[in-house]
């Protein structure tokens, strides 16, 4: 499936797109370069999800815990930083992983052995004019 954001103006949009089609799908690696707009997609998935905690990026606490409006809990993971598997391991991103509960990870090739085999690959690619094609392919 592919969505578009044409601006930041209609993220919001695309956000909501994103959430109706999350199904029984828990596990999401977002993926794309430095600046694609991971962390603002995410952020903006959050806010749609009645999200009130500030949403940043958790580069150097590795994950963010939120709450949705309807109670369901998010986990926001930035594993950029994240140099071995151990270290995944240490702030316990297996229990994370398999809680049930949504996880969210930027650069989650950092801890690809830990991750579930029904991870659903969220692609962010820069286009022209600052839009992003997104492709999610479980």
């Amino acid at each position: 499936m592919i969505l578009k954001i044409e601006s930041l103006e209609t993220i919001d949009a695309t956000a909501q797109k994103f959430i109706d089609r999350i199904g029984n799908n828990t596990v999401f690696a977002f993926n794309g370069k430095m600046g694609a707009g991971k962390t603002t997609f995410i952020k903006a998935i959050c806010e749609r999800m009645g999200v009130k905690e500030t949403v940043n990026s958790p580069t150097f606490s590795i994950v963010n815990e939120y709450e949705t409006a309807d109670g369901r809990i998010i986990y926001h993971f930035d594993c950029y930083r994240i140099n071995k598997i151990q270290e995944a391991l240490d702030l316990g991103a297996e229990e994370y992983l398999y809680s049930g509960n949504l996880c969210f990870i930027e650069w989650s090739e950092n801890i690809t052995p830990l991750l579930p085999d029904t991870i659903v690959n969220v692609d962010i690619e820069e286009e022209e004019n600052g839009k992003r094609k997104i492709n999610i392919t479980p």
